[in-house]
């Protein structure tokens, strides 16, 4: 289990992003750190770092002065949205790319064929990148991200049709 030094630098290298929320969840813990969508109250059931096993809780909080709404868990991965199509969702808050270099063709373009465990898209998160791909075979209905956009957790990135 990580130790507080792990978690400090993991608070610290966030607080120096521009994100807005980063969830983060291992078999022993998970992190949830929301920097303006909860209050103290909020915070401390929302926004703690608890082991997977019931054990004492270290909370971390914004400021108090923060409105009160606690996050809502957002599913990832595919899920079902109407009969036949399913949606590839964020993993992480960071930088939608739609190619794997500024001067390669996007990955899938709308009406693509897919086959489970090709590439869809990148994002980067402090200059590590993450390669998301399609957990379904299908055409590509819609694509949720402008290129070089910021997207959030659990956002929907693609929709693909089973096919």
């Amino acid at each position: 289990m990580p130790g507080f030094k792990e978690i400090g630098e993991i608070l610290s290298i966030i607080d120096s992003s521009n994100c807005e929320e980063v969830v983060l969840e291992t078999q022993e813990i998970k992190l949830v750190v929301n920097r303006h969508g909860a209050g103290r109250k909020a915070a401390e059931s929302a926004a703690q770092v608890a082991p997977a096993a019931a054990a004492p809780v270290a909370t971390t909080a914004p400021a108090p002065d923060a409105p009160s709404q606690p996050a809502a868990p957002v599913p990832v991965g595919p899920a079902e949205t109407e009969p036949g199509s399913a949606t590839v969702r964020a993993p992480m808050v960071g930088t939608f790319y739609r190619a794997p270099s500024p001067d390669a063709p996007p990955f899938v373009e709308p009406g693509s064929t897919v086959s489970q465990g090709d590439p869809l898209c990148v994002i980067e998160v402090m200059k590590l990148f993450t390669t998301i791909h399609a957990e379904t075979a299908g055409v590509i209905e819609s694509i949720g991200a402008e290129n070089a956009q910021l997207v959030e957790y659990g956002q929907v990135l693609f929709t693909i049709k089973a096919g």
